[in-house]
């Protein structure tokens, strides 16, 4: 794991710099390399091949391709010995060098060989290209800016900011779409002339000008109507096993993030099959039993006899929040992000290599929203007028809960997202405004600068999905617009603060293609979610654990809010320069005050404009 940078002209002060700003990414080695079309730059994180052989950037035998890599390829061993029978010379043990000889091999093709996760950039001298391109499911995160025929790229937008000419402006259009979302959708970033290249996709520059291309989607299509549930079952268990087998490549010491929930827990069952020693596992509790799923962690760990350290988490002070701020390098309001960050601080501590069980939930149907989607084909029966004027009235008088979800909770999520319009789909329950809300938050000038259609990139993404069942699009919109810019860049960006590298073996793509290729009604099965996954891990794990529901470990924001951080709360709000630029502060304060007196939980937004005045902040003042 590591970080990438580069530009296409040479500046050895300026790689230097941009090196410089991501040193947590790699802390043990940096390098560099400069000609008159390009320069790039590395941080290694030290994991295959430790020895000097292995530092990047790496070449290939005549010195005319040369790669900056973040990442891991699993295949790596299975490559180098395909392309050692093509004649191909290695100097080192280390995955980065498998890329070079394959792109010498296969040209942008190589992209198809590859199984893991990346981020990396090519330099071919003798094409005169840079060649960016990052992995399928959007793992690892790669950056751009492009203006007037110079091309800037780095796994942080910090690094590129190093670049005096970048200029710093907030993208409007992002900030609109990041109060109801939490995330801002790829390709756009908060900053306005600053991108990310899309999960799937690749960058080719050449004579000033650039091309972006897809190469990789979610394909529901390449299913085998022939393939029965028990056999799919099996199978799905032999590719998970495959999957977390292949994850646990490492010259360094490994362990697992370990929740409780099905997923993580899976994942120790597993590895517990591979590993016959010491396998460290590493929880988050909450003395708010709501909030924690300490228990069953512990019940897992016990269970498979795991050296089980335990992170309790009840007071979250700013400045651990602005910290993952900085990191972030944008706003992104996921309510674990702080207590994922303290949870690698403490496992960096004991390990350099952790698995973790992101992407199950989005593969197999596992989010309340899901539910939520299959009930509203019921409650949508109803005349338009009655659940919005009479249901949706009564049920948002309801005091709200101090518990995480709790019926009233959950009632209250359900018919506001209900009553948000259809072409949301299930996002309807992810989006965390309205159009009044945003009517009454934003200034009058803010409105001249962004489009007010919360549902326009679901609706183009919707379009490109293929399957044929309700389920199965709601898992694409999941894993191809929801997943890539939210969980998977905030596991990266709070990993990497604390120089860990973190693998996620259930998204391995062969994997997730297979899950694809089976039916919606298999996933979601009645209110049941997960059922296949559930089927392939019965005497496997704990039944309790198999059955039981989707809880997270999330912060307990709310509580905080109308606790000891509300004072910090209401100082950054009311001073902050972007939020007094583009947001109505007396509405701002009327959703504090409500939210305070328990009269509606407001912590969604009221989190997400604390995040935007905190990266302001960092970033511009």
């Amino acid at each position: 794991m590591c970080g990438i940078c580069g530009f296409s002209w040479r500046d050895e002060k300026l790689i230097g710099r941009m090196n410089s700003q991501m040193v947590h990414r790699g802390p043990d080695q940096a390098g560099s390399f400069s000609c008159d079309d390009v320069s790039l730059g590395h941080r290694r994180l030290s994991i295959i091949d430790l020895s000097e052989h292995g530092r990047q950037p790496m070449f290939n035998e005549d010195k005319t391709v040369c790669l900056v890599f973040n990442g891991e390829i699993y295949n790596f061993r299975e490559l180098r010995s395909i392309l050692e029978n093509k004649g191909h010379v290695f100097a080192s043990q280390a995955d980065s060098e498998v890329i070079v000889h394959a792109y010498e091999e296969y040209g942008i093709e190589v992209l198809q060989k590859l199984r893991g996760m990346f981020a990396f950039a090519i330099y071919d001298q003798k094409k005169k290209t840079i060649f960016l391109a990052r992995d399928r499911i959007g793992i690892k995160p790669l950056y751009y800016y492009f203006k007037d025929g110079r091309l800037i790229f780095a796994s942080e937008i910090k690094a590129i900011l190093e670049d005096s000419g970048v200029e710093r402006r907030l993208n409007h259009q992002a900030l609109y779409d990041y109060i109801g979302f939490e995330f801002v959708p790829a390709p756009a970033t908060m900053f306005r002339d600053i991108n990310k290249i899309p999960a799937g996709h690749y960058l080719i520059m050449k004579e000033g000008r650039i091309e972006l291309k897809q190469y990789w989607d979610l394909s529901f299509k390449k299913n085998d109507p022939r393939l029965t549930y028990d056999e799919a079952v099996e199978k799905e268990r032999e590719l998970l096993d495959f999957a977390v087998k292949s994850h646990l490549i490492s010259d360094v010491p490994l362990g697992v993030f370990l929740s409780g929930g099905l997923d993580s827990s899976a994942l120790v069952a597993m590895m517990r099959r591979h590993i016959s020693g010491n396998l460290k596992t590493f929880t988050i509790g909450y003395h708010d039993k709501t909030f924690s799923e300490l228990d069953y962690a512990e019940q897992v760990a016990r269970h498979f006899d795991t050296d089980h350290q335990v992170l309790m988490l009840d007071d979250i002070n700013s400045d651990y929040v602005e910290k993952t701020l900085w990191h972030l390098d944008e706003p992104m309001t996921d309510l674990s992000t702080v207590p994922l960050y303290l949870l690698c601080k403490q496992a960096k501590e004991h390990v350099t290599v952790c698995l973790s069980g992101e992407g199950a939930d989005e593969s197999f149907a596992g989010y309340d929203r899901f539910k939520a989607s299959k009930l509203n084909q019921f409650f949508s029966i109803l005349p338009a007028s009655v659940r919005k004027h009479l249901v949706g009235k009564l049920i948002a008088q309801l005091p709200d809960q101090p518990q995480k979800k709790g019926a009233v909770n959950m009632l209250k999520r359900f018919v506001e997202g209900a009553n948000l319009p259809k072409e949301g789909k299930h996002l309807r329950w992810q989006y965390f405004s309205s159009d009044k809300q945003n009517d009454l938050l934003f200034t009058n000038s803010f409105k001249a600068k962004a489009v007010f259609d919360p549902f326009r990139l679901v609706r183009e993404y919707s379009s490109r999905c293929d399957a044929d069942d309700r389920v199965n699009e709601e898992i694409y919109l999941d894993m191809r617009y929801m997943m890539t810019d939210s969980v998977l860049m905030k596991v990266d960006k709070m990993s990497m603060a604390s120089s860990l590298e973190v693998r996620v073996p259930l998204l391995d793509h062969v994997f997730v293609e297979f899950m694809a290729s089976l039916p919606g009604s298999w996933k979601l099965k009645g209110l049941k979610t997960k059922y296949v996954f559930r089927s392939a891990l019965k005497g496997v794990l704990p039944d309790n654990i198999v059955n039981r529901g989707k809880q997270g470990y999330s912060l307990p924001v709310k509580h905080l809010l109308r606790g000891e951080m509300k004072p910090y709360m209401v100082s950054l709000l009311n001073e902050s320069p972007v939020i007094r630029e583009n947001m109505n502060i007396n509405y701002v304060n009327q959703l504090i005050r409500e939210h305070s007196d328990m009269v509606h939980n407001h912590n969604h937004v009221l989190w997400a404009l604390m995040n935007v005045a905190i990266w302001h902040n960092r970033f511009f003042c």
